[in-house]
């Protein structure tokens, strides 16, 4: 009984989340990282974005709602937060406190995306890390990425493109590190 009882704590942290559970989430922000700050989801929160996705018929409707649920859950994390200042780009916001470069962005997708995997929201598609990509010499920018679990393609998740809580940039990872921008 007592071995039961010292681990309960531990099978509880590793049960998978359900929709009907509220979620916290650290958020890194100010380029780089440099600043975090932790902010909840509600249960409705929850179930309304796990709901949205598993309505998703395929991979494509899937990837379509997930950048819908992604661009929600910044909303509901910049009323939260100072991150609703961030603007598309590195530039737009310069100097606001809250603001966002590509890493903060790819972390903080990363976590949203971990989240809504572990309530069973993602069918079709499973977090597979942040990837870089290059061009020139020094330049360098940095995504989230979900794998599509039929075939084992692999899409950016990247929010990093437009203003803050609008639909995520989901794109092809082979067309995202070849540089492709969305509106090419």
């Amino acid at each position: 009984m007592r071995l039961v009882l010292h681990a309960l704590p531990l099978l509880l942290a590793t049960s998978p989340l359900q929709a009907d559970d509220a979620v916290e989430l650290e958020l890194c922000f100010n380029y780089g990282c440099v600043a975090t700050q932790t902010v909840s989801y509600s249960q409705q929160h929850m179930a309304l974005l796990r709901d949205g996705l598993l309505q998703a018929a395929d991979a494509a409707e899937e990837r379509a709602r997930l950048a819908g649920a992604v661009a929600r859950m910044y909303r509901w994390a910049g009323e939260q937060s100072p991150i609703h200042v961030d603007r598309a780009g590195d530039f737009l916001d310069d100097g606001a406190y809250g603001r966002m470069d590509c890493i903060d962005h790819a972390h903080t997708t990363e976590r949203m995306l971990e989240r809504l995997q572990q309530t069973g929201a993602l069918r079709f598609h499973r977090v597979s890390g942040i990837e870089r990509r290059r061009s020139w010499l020094i330049m360098q920018h940095f995504s989230a990425t979900v794998e599509e679990t039929g075939s084992g393609h692999r899409w950016a998740v990247d929010t990093w493109f437009r203003d803050h809580a609008e639909p995520a940039v989901v794109m092809d990872i082979d067309e995202w590190k070849n540089g492709s921008y969305p509106d090419e």
